[in-house]
């Protein structure tokens, strides 16, 4: 998922996509752990969605509470 995506997401369409990602990193670590998987690439990949997801979360939090504040 790109930077650009993450950006025209809502706030509710954000949560429901860290949900998702979460979910989507759990299985492909239960996956893993059973047998190699064919692209051990998509472990790092989905660690790196989480992180855009969440970082956009927390800027969007802090400029609310920015904007509230003044």
């Amino acid at each position: 998922m790109k930077n650009t995506e993450i950006l025209a997401l809502s706030d509710e369409a954000l949560n429901e996509q860290i949900k998702t990602e979460r979910a989507n990193g759990q299985s492909l670590r239960f996956a893993h752990a059973i047998s190699p998987l064919e692209n051990p690439g998509r472990l790092k990949t989905s660690r790196k969605n989480i992180a855009r997801l969440l970082t956009e979360q927390t800027r969007r939090k802090n400029e609310q509470a920015t904007n509230t504040a003044n």
